[in-house]
């Protein structure tokens, strides 16, 4: 990946617990694109037994995900605390004291790069919009991978490349600098799933546009969900005024019925984690082909 893209996590995190009290107002887009995921469930005939919400923010998903596997337990897992606390339920302290094994649902501070949960221990993992924070998807792939049971369920949806298109083409008429975050091919994010172990990926795509009144009005509900521009390529200074404002005038030029369009191309996968090729084979094949004596 060209450094200039490179996400800094630190500034990531510094946004997203910015945001946490602001985000359940904002996230339209991620509410809506969440019960797309869940109604293709419905298609699914999968009971997992452990669930990790990979990306959880303020918990949407996670509430919905308990109503629809009650007997399941839950991890929700998201880089920044004050979003997890948001999710968390306000139980009475002696609710609190109850034993883990009594309880369906955990709360994890950490990263999606790295999850800090032990082999094939979890049967599905549901990500909503929150791969496109990844700087090595092929890493993180390969962690929900390790995490997976045998026959485990990945569900995800993440960005496309034509995400807020209207905003990069505007900024790009201003400088060089990268104002929009990078966002992952369909077909590569497919091939990145085979290549880390994953069985028959379904992937597939649609645009969802948002219109708004005015540009400031599209930079305020991307700053509510703690949507900053967070490459190393960005301006680390602030940009001159005549710049946002040709910046502005541009996506002006985009108007139409009064309303000023933010494009997000939204991809959607799902696959599962096979039985390996070696657990499979027969004493008889595995004494031919030398792995055992």
């Amino acid at each position: 990946m060209n450094s200039e893209h490179t996400l800094d996590k630190k500034q990531m995190r510094t946004a997203f617990e910015r945001a946490a009290s602001s985000y359940d107002q904002a996230a339209v887009l991620q509410r809506e694109v969440s019960n797309r995921m869940l109604s293709r469930l419905e298609y699914i005939k999968y009971l997992p037994d452990v669930i990790l919400d990979a990306g959880s923010g303020t918990g949407y998903g996670s509430q919905q995900l308990a109503k629809r596997y009650p007997a399941s337990q839950l991890i929700a897992m998201d880089i920044a605390w004050a979003m997890l606390s948001h999710a968390r339920p306000n139980t009475a302290w002696w609710q609190r004291l109850l034993p883990l094994l009594q309880q369906h649902s955990f709360y994890v501070c950490a990263d999606i790069e790295q999850i800090p949960i032990k082999n094939e221990s979890v049967g599905m993992v549901w990500s909503n919009l929150a791969l496109q924070w990844c700087n090595d998807l092929e890493h993180t792939f390969a962690e929900m991978h390790r995490i997976l049971r045998t026959d485990g369920l990945v569900m995800f949806s993440t960005f496309g490349p034509d995400t807020l298109k209207e905003l990069r083409q505007s900024f790009a008429q201003v400088d060089a600098f990268s104002h929009v975050n990078r966002f992952i091919d369909m077909h590569d994010i497919g091939d990145l799933l085979v290549h880390n172990g994953f069985s028959t990926p379904v992937m597939d795509m649609e645009y969802i546009t948002l219109t708004y009144p005015d540009v400031t009005s599209v930079m305020r509900d991307l700053k509510a969900i703690g949507a900053h521009n967070v490459t190393q390529g960005r301006r680390q200074g602030l940009m001159g005024k005549n710049k946002w404002q040709k910046a502005f005038a541009e996506y002006e030029k985009l108007r139409c019925e009064d309303k000023l369009p933010a494009t997000f191309e939204v991809v959607y996968g799902h696959a599962w984690k096979p039985q390996s090729r070696r657990s499979v084979l027969t004493p008889e094949t595995r004494r031919q082909l030398g792995l055992m004596g």
